[in-house]
């Protein structure tokens, strides 16, 4: 195997994108309703205590939604809200609010 082959290979594991199929976004934005009601419509939240999703790299957030999956990490309603989600919707979500795109201004 050539080196880069190896190193793709290596990479695409590394960030959970071996052989998968690719993130159906639109299909992420369509899940998000339910993510909704804390996290808002386009994932900017709407609630004191939950964070903004819109912008956040895909692999950091399926990673904490699968950490919420598993129980290794916990929070009350996260932990029941990922708790049926298989890998690939997961990945969709990610890949939904990874897709939107935010600005930030300076005052």
């Amino acid at each position: 195997m050539k080196f880069a082959s190896a190193l793709t290979l290596l990479v695409g594991a590394a960030l959970g994108v071996g052989g998968a199929r690719a993130a159906d976004i639109a299909a992420g934005r369509a899940r998000a309703q339910a993510c909704s009601v804390c996290h808002g419509a386009n994932g900017l939240s709407t609630q004191p205590d939950a964070p903004n999703l819109a912008g956040q790299p895909a692999l950091y957030l399926a990673t904490q939604l699968r950490a919420y999956r598993d129980g290794s990490r916990k929070h009350e309603v996260m932990s029941l809200m990922a708790k049926p989600l298989r890998d690939d919707e997961i990945d969709n979500l990610a890949a939904w609010f990874a897709s939107i795109r935010i600005e930030a201004h300076a005052p």
